[in-house]
């Protein structure tokens, strides 16, 4: 969807009943300070309102914010609303409480990334730097 001229472009979101903004906002603006366009799309959206809004904003990726324990619901209904609407290379990471047990079988179904808590927001900077770039000049 990105094109490698501008910068990236990234849908920071809060999906579900979770209600708990403040890692999500603290990303938002790190992304935002290293020269990335975020929309941040507040909380309790729906996969179909993050997927619509990523679209709409012509976004290379979609950080997703859960700490509400639907991780494995949420994720994988973005990503397949994300193939359902011929957007699959809008790249999907996320982070917040996931167990450790789930990261592989979410990296399996097509997310990116995880990132739990302690990450650092230069960590998850570099990793967009180095991971969404490549997804948006492909």
């Amino acid at each position: 969807m990105g094109v490698a001229a501008g910068p990236i472009r990234v849908v920071v979101a809060k999906p579900g009943l979770d209600g708990h903004d403040r890692g999500a906002k603290v990303i938002a603006r790190a992304l935002r300070d290293a020269g990335m366009e975020v929309i941040y799309t507040g909380l309790h959206q729906t996969p179909e309102q993050i997927v619509d809004t990523a679209i709409q904003e012509d976004a290379d990726a979609i950080g997703l914010s859960i700490l509400s324990g639907a991780h494995n619901t949420l994720f994988a209904k973005v990503i397949q609303l994300l193939k359902e609407r011929d957007a699959a290379d809008i790249k999907v990471f996320g982070g917040g409480i996931i167990p450790e047990d789930d990261i592989a079988p979410l990296k399996e179904q097509g997310v990116a990334e995880i990132f739990t808590p302690g990450a650092t927001t230069a960590s998850i900077v570099e990793w967009v730097r180095a991971n969404v770039t490549q997804a948006a000049g492909a």
